[in-house]
């Protein structure tokens, strides 16, 4: 199996190492100390992801969200649905809020 990713980088594309799941890291902390994982397992950069993906799971990642941590320090954008949520450094990311839009008055 191939090793993670040791640092998250802005442009990065992951993908998960036991599924579908692919995302792009937007935003990324100094000196990332964690790992940023799917389903409990470490994703590996996209171009070392196995080919076979498992099938019949429910989706824990969907496809154009962005995931961010508790401090919006990492974003990643989901380019690819998979089952397993996304964590970073043992901690789950959670779907980012849409930005509300100035009033047209």
């Amino acid at each position: 199996m191939a090793s993670p990713a040791p640092t998250p980088r802005p442009g990065d594309q992951l993908a998960a190492a036991t599924g579908t799941t692919r995302v792009i890291v937007i935003r990324a902390p100094e000196g990332g100390a964690g790992a940023i994982e799917c389903g409990g397992v470490p994703m590996v950069p996209a171009r070392q992801a196995p080919a076979a993906p498992a099938a019949g799971e429910a989706p824990g990642a969907l496809i154009g969200k962005r995931y961010v941590d508790a401090a919006d320090t990492l974003e990643l954008l989901c380019t690819a649905s998979g089952a397993g949520p996304l964590t970073y450094g043992g901690q789950p990311l959670t779907v980012k809020a849409p930005k509300a839009l100035p009033a047209s008055d």
